[in-house]
């Protein structure tokens, strides 16, 4: 099972919380079952309804973990008005882009007061499975 701190499930709400009403975007890194590095990563196309990493900067965050020995794990954006499960976009968008069998974090400010954060897994189908994963 996957594990995350409580400081990067902060971090991803307060990013979340910083570009409302338009989606924010990022990576989460680390080795084996464990989350240990958090990037944010600029929304090129800043909308409430879709995000598209900056391209040199995901390839900046690419290198960097590469260097550090540290795995991609997740990509995360919020969802600004919407529940923490992936868009019809967002699993289009995964598949399109071959970021399949790949790890997503879904930030919901639905609720602003109580923000909710759900990681899944999307299959090159386009099967959208929720993953378990342990705060410490």
């Amino acid at each position: 099972m996957k594990q995350i701190l409580q400081t990067h499930i902060d971090q991803m709400i307060m990013h979340a919380k910083e570009h409302d009403p338009n989606e924010c975007c990022g990576i989460l890194a680390g080795k084996g079952e464990s989350v240990t590095r958090l990037y944010r990563v600029k929304n090129s196309t800043p909308s409430p309804f879709r995000y598209v990493m900056d391209p040199k900067e995901q390839l900046e965050v690419m290198r960097d973990a590469d260097e550090n020995g540290l795995e991609l794990m997740y990509f995360y954006h919020s969802h600004t008005h919407s529940p923490a499960f992936p868009s019809d976009t967002d699993v289009r968008m995964a598949v399109e882009s071959g970021w399949v069998d790949f790890g997503y974090v879904l930030v919901s400010l639905e609720d602003k007061d109580s923000p909710i954060v759900n990681f899944f897994v999307i299959d090159s189908e386009g099967i959208v499975t929720s993953e378990d994963y342990t705060v410490v």
